[in-house]
């Protein structure tokens, strides 16, 4: 049986920890992750949900989180909820707020991919 720990058990010690015991931490993954080969991880390919016609800020977030399953950042979500509060309260377009909605997916889907990719050795090696 394995005795490795899981991201969110990871990330509950991380954050019981003090500054100094946390750069330690930081300073010795960064060590880590330099002596390996770097791991790229298989993305899935994106579920094809096409946008209703009309359809609710609630109901593009359900629909984009279908659509990009492998995203979990929380940062998207922050901004997707900010879009919403923006929608809701300030009365801004439903349409622009989807559509703003689309691209943070978009991109952060992107970034994924990127941050994924092989890397290519150079032909003059």
């Amino acid at each position: 049986m394995s005795n490795i720990k899981s991201s969110i058990a990871l990330t509950d010690l991380y954050e019981a920890m003090d500054d100094q015991r946390k750069q330690s931490l930081s300073d010795f993954a960064d060590f880590l992750y330099a002596q390996a080969d770097p791991i790229s991880k298989e993305i899935p390919p994106l579920e094809d949900i096409l946008r209703p016609e009309t359809e609710t800020v609630v109901g593009a977030i359900k629909r984009l989180k279908s659509t990009y399953p492998m995203i979990g950042s929380m940062k998207v979500f922050s901004a997707a909820s900010a879009l919403m509060t923006e929608h809701m309260v300030n009365g801004r377009n439903v349409v622009e707020v989807i559509d703003d909605m689309e691209v943070l997916f978009v991109n952060a889907y992107d970034e994924m991919l990127k941050e994924n990719a092989p890397v290519a050795e150079s032909a003059d090696e």
